[in-house]
């Protein structure tokens, strides 16, 4: 095998970069290694265009194996991984956002890169490595791409940032923010924060840029000295035909459909002038030139709309550049759902939907590199009809997955505590029109519908989607704020920022072009901020704070705490004890092996249940008075059930205040009696009295009346075996 290997210290590890003939048939490949995580990473062209396409065809995949792990996992029949993960989905994606904006979308020809993960070491993060191991792969291939991308992933720890903290740094950190960036620019950001201000968020990029230049300036030298020459496929030439016939018959045509505010009259509008530009480009130059004037068209669209805002601050809706659309907050929206909440911004409408759940509904994770139990779920639906299109439906796609994982990322900093609120909490987006921005329309739908649920949120959060119009030569730009769909296509950055009023919670953003400077950067996350306050008002119109009670179509949870020893009494042998519990109540019982009882089912089950697990796990003292059942007689005296399956001994002297003969001159089996314990011995066996409480009075028998007697346990000391103890 042929190898080539090249280091370099990043962020205090050494990374390894090997190239080798391992896949000697792929354009390009590459294996990064930092700690004992290992990516390897390929790159293919295909060498046919692909016809009947107006967009670059570019698939990025990473996959996961288990094996990567040291796990044998999947179901009991079938032993292999299946479909990608959810977070194997989102790292992909991770990986195109990086990549996608130095290619020539021009390009018809289809582009796979393949990032395989071989071993993950539960400290550092795959990610990192898939992301710098594609960009080698493609930087040293024939492949056309205007790479490398340095890469960097940024915590806070402690109030400090960190340079690519591991796993167990990342638990503590109040940021988890990844970065991709190029020639000084940034072009791509994911982060998770807990409330971080914006200034700090700004200080995190800063310090991510340093780290980013550096391992930029490693590949460049790899590229420099193993990478192939670029072969740039053929494009067909455009001819001068169709410039003529856009100036003449399409230009002013094209600037009125363009800026009319209501997105389906503009569509419409659109949709009958391609038409007519379809029509007259086949007459006039012929079928076999529609997908380069497909690309002209859109090129045109592109300018027009970069012209406008840069030369006139006109956008489409003819909105300023920091105005927002039209907000409508609305809560309980639907009757039986927990919580239910409706968010407008324009023409992108979201209704969120709440579910509260037991500690059993907690959703268990186990992949490669994650294993974990989930209490806070968000999905997001994204159906044809919402865009106004026709479509097939079906389960969720890279598109759902990334929306509903970036609207939880930025809700998680106010979920409450377990402890205060131990409920699982699962919101569905169901998006029913959409313009624009419809993960951070879900977020603040989903704060609604949790406000409205009750649910405790720390503070609400809102979201905001931020736009970026750059002149051709990149001296001069716009910020947009509350971008809608044509400064969405057409525009050159998507900036997706949510937070509270005290930080930033959470912050994606992609770019169509290199990359965005420092400047452009600080306007758009203060320009979001504000946006964010205005949008934060109207949903304060509808709900302020969260609801002081649960839906009654809501379980009720109840906690309690016991000895951890106690927690065989309360299972039972073979679960029969927990399962009595349940069937006779209805409610459902999780223990936690620390003795935390959680009781999840309707208000009068729950108490019932409660009330038999308080009863089957009582910590028992001297002096503490019950009322117990009578459960067997001896000539000593009578044993009394005080809990389910607990006994204790009443000795004849403590039955009555005065002299008993017999037992049963005073009591039977089945008789409910108040007891006292006198004492409690070094084997857990329980004495009782009944005379220091109550005053039994004797019996009353019939003629020939007589007492079964009970010989068989008449010693004193052989009680012990005969309950639990």
């Amino acid at each position: 095998m042929n190898s080539k290997k090249f280091t370099t210290e990043f962020s205090g590890k050494e990374l390894t970069v090997e190239f080798t003939d391992l896949a000697e048939q792929a354009h390009g490949s590459a294996m990064v290694r930092l700690g004992d995580t290992v990516v390897f990473a390929t790159a293919v062209m295909s060498q046919e265009k692909r016809e009947g396409i107006d967009y670059f065809p570019l698939s990025v995949d990473f996959e996961e194996r288990f094996y990567a792990a040291g796990k044998i996992l999947g179901s009991r029949y079938v032993r292999r991984e299946g479909r990608p993960s959810e977070e194997a989905v989102l790292v992909s994606r991770l990986i195109d956002r990086g990549l996608r904006p130095l290619f020539n979308h021009k390009i018809r020809n289809e582009v796979h890169v393949v990032a395989l993960c071989l071993s993950v070491d539960q400290e550092n993060e795959p990610d990192i490595p898939a992301i710098l191991a594609a960009s080698l792969a493609l930087g040293t291939s024939s492949i056309p791409w205007d790479g490398p991308i340095g890469v960097t992933r940024v915590g806070k720890i402690d109030g400090k940032l960190v340079l690519n903290p591991i796993r167990p740094e990342l638990e503590k950190s109040d940021l988890d923010m990844v970065v991709c960036g190029k020639d000084g620019k940034i072009n791509m950001v994911e982060a998770g924060a807990r409330e971080v201000p914006e200034e700090e968020m700004l200080e995190a990029l800063a310090f991510a840029q340093k780290e980013i230049n550096k391992i930029e300036e490693f590949q460049k030298k790899i590229i420099k000295e193993v990478g192939k020459e670029k072969i740039m496929p053929e494009l067909k030439d455009e001819p001068k035909k169709i410039s003529e016939i856009f100036e003449k018959d399409f230009r002013e045509k094209l600037e009125k459909a363009i800026y009319v505010k209501d997105k389906k009259e503009r569509n419409s509008n659109l949709f009958k002038l391609k038409g007519g530009w379809d029509k007259a480009i086949e007459e006039s130059v012929g079928a076999d030139y529609s997908s380069v004037s497909d690309g002209f068209y859109e090129e045109k669209i592109d300018e027009i709309v970069h012209k406008n805002i840069l030369e006139k601050n006109l956008r489409p809706d003819g909105r300023g550049l920091k105005e927002l659309r039209k907000l409508w907050a609305g809560i309980g929206i639907v009757p039986r759902t927990h919580g239910s909440g409706l968010f407008y911004r324009g023409e992108t409408h979201v209704l969120s939907l709440v579910t509260l759940g037991g500690p059993g509904d907690t959703l268990l994770i186990e992949g490669m590199s994650i294993s974990t139990k989930k209490r806070f779920i968000h999905h997001y639906n994204f159906p044809p009809f919402a865009p106004g299109e026709t479509g097939r439906m079906g389960g969720p796609g890279r598109r759902e997955i990334g929306h509903g994982a970036l609207a939880e990322r930025a809700l998680l900093p106010v979920i409450p505590e377990v402890s205060e609120f131990p409920y699982v909490i699962r919101l569905v987006s169901e998006v029913m029109s959409s313009n624009g921005s419809t993960s951070m329309a879900s977020t603040c739908a989903s704060v609604l519908a949790m406000m409205d649920a009750g649910v405790p949120i720390k503070r609400p959060v809102a979201g905001i989607a931020m736009g970026l119009i750059l002149s051709a030569d990149g001296k001069k730009f716009k910020v947009l704020t509350d971008i809608q769909g044509p400064e969405d296509h057409y525009g050159d950055m998507d900036f997706k920022s949510a937070g509270t009023q005290k930080g930033v919670t959470a912050v994606q953003m992609d770019v169509k072009i290199s990359g965005v400077t420092a400047e452009m950067l600080k306007e758009t996350l203060f320009d979001a901020r504000d946006a964010r306050m205005k949008i934060m008002a109207v949903m304060a119109g509808a709900i302020e704070k969260p609801r002081t009670e649960l839906s009654k179509f809501a379980p009720r949870i109840l906690t309690v705490k016991i000895n951890p020893d106690r927690i065989r009494d309360l299972i039972g042998p073979g679960g029969k004890m927990i399962n009595s519990i349940i069937d006779e109540t209805g409610a459902t019982v999780d223990v936690e092996q620390d003795g935390t009882v959680f009781i999840t089912g309707s208000a009068e089950g729950s108490e019932k249940a409660l009330a038999k697990v308080k009863e089957v796990t009582h910590e028992f003292e001297v002096g503490e008075t019950l009322e117990g059942t009578v459960s067997r007689i001896f000539d000593f005296g009578a044993m009394v059930e005080i809990a389910p399956k607990q006994e204790g001994l009443v000795h004849i002297s403590e039955l009555a205040t005065f002299r008993v003969e017999r037992v049963t001159d005073v009591v039977d089996v089945g008789d409910k009696v108040p007891v006292k314990i006198k004492s409690i011995d070094e084997l857990g066996r329980i004495n009782l009295s009944i005379k220091d409480v109550g005053e039994l009075k004797p019996k009353v028998r019939e003629a020939g009346w007589s007492p079964k007697e009970d010989h068989s346990h008449n010693q004193r000391g052989e009680r012990g075996s005969r309950f639990r103890r």
